[in-house]
């Protein structure tokens, strides 16, 4: 039997769904039961019983994202689109692609549109004694997931950042890591994850790192992001995440460290190779 996150990790019903094109490309996935908000502004989308595309009447980056602009801004004042973020993402089917347009990172699950992620797994290995791990709680004020277990840092990567400056960003406002020891995150697996979410879809490739953290140092959260840190146990974190008790992109990430590391038994976590594969379109 699967753990609850990775059968959450494809919890996705195309059928349910429109793909949503720029060009001749899919970008995203609009839930049929939205298609008619979109409907609404038709010099904006083309919209069949097969699919929803941005009117090719947009055909530079600049175009389509005013077009996509005064209609997010729209839905989100009308309360459709949650959770309003003031932060720029790229839709781009590949991390290292040409950007096809800008949207506000809120609107990026009502449209399905793929974007990318950092999880760091904040080690701690003694000389003598088991490893831990550092486990951060999200602030009940967060948009998404509030109040649930979270890796030590984690973050969404916004458009002008890479990875490594989002690492070192994130670090130091969800948990008061400087530079110097963020620079020696280690990369783990990418994690994809295709989940129904109630705000839409979330289309995410997440990119896991290990760090190691000094025994005397305790994560400071600077943003109001995280309501309190914990040093836990394997066998404590494992409990979570069976439970639920950890977000689904959090209880993935950590499972790649502790598979990785040997820490907890391969035969537990049924499924999840899959998940550090693309999912078929």
């Amino acid at each position: 039997m699967s753990l609850p996150c990775i059968v959450a990790a494809r919890r996705f019903d195309p059928n349910a769904h429109l793909p949503f094109y720029i060009g001749a490309e899919r970008v995203g996935w609009v839930r049929r039961t939205d298609a008619p908000l979109l409907a609404r502004w038709p010099d904006v989308f083309e919209i069949d019983t097969a699919r929803i595309a941005l009117s090719a009447a947009f055909s530079t980056v600049d175009l389509r994202s005013a077009a996509l602009g005064a209609v997010i801004g729209a839905l989100a004042a009308e309360g459709r689109i949650p959770g309003w973020r003031d932060e720029t993402y790229a839709i781009r089917n590949a991390f290292d692609a040409a950007p096809l347009a800008y949207i506000e990172r809120a609107a990026s699950r009502f449209f399905g549109t793929m974007t990318y992620a950092v999880h760091l797994n904040g080690v701690v290995e003694y000389a003598a004694g088991a490893p831990q791990l550092w486990i951060a709680r999200r602030s009940e004020t967060k948009a998404t997931d509030p109040g649930m277990l979270d890796n030590v840092v984690a973050g969404g990567i916004g458009w002008g950042f890479g990875i490594e400056a989002t690492i070192v960003k994130e670090c130091w406002e969800e948990a008061g890591i400087g530079e110097d020891i963020a620079a020696q995150a280690a990369p783990g697996r990418t994690v994809h994850v295709l989940q129904s979410l109630p705000e839409g879809t979330q289309a995410e490739q997440i990119f896991v790192y290990d760090l190691a953290l000094p025994a005397d140092f305790a994560p400071l959260n600077q943003d109001g992001e995280v309501g309190e840190h914990r040093l836990a146990r394997i066998d404590e974190v494992a409990r979570w995440i069976e439970e639920g008790a950890m977000t689904v992109d959090a209880s993935l990430a950590t499972l790649d460290c502790l598979l990785r590391r040997r820490w907890i038994d391969p035969d537990a976590c049924a499924g999840i190779d899959a998940l550090f594969a693309p999912p078929a379109p």
